[in-house]
């Protein structure tokens, strides 16, 4: 699955955003890109459980 996440800007954020998406699913594969904003995500939680941990650490998802 994929997300935009307006506020992912730095290399602190991705370790912010890889550390909530872990917090569900600790085998997550993910996939950051600051400059375009985009995490790709290989994972077996649900996609409203990626998007609540994401949002509950700060980064709120829009539509990818």
């Amino acid at each position: 699955m994929q997300f935009h996440l307006e506020d992912m800007v730095c290399g602190g954020c991705v370790r912010g955003v890889t550390k909530a998406i872990q917090s569900v699913d600790p085998q997550a594969e993910i996939n950051a890109d600051p400059p375009s904003r985009q995490v790709k995500v290989n994972t077996s939680a649900s996609r409203e459980q990626i998007e609540a941990a994401l949002t509950d650490a700060g980064f709120p998802p829009k539509a990818a």
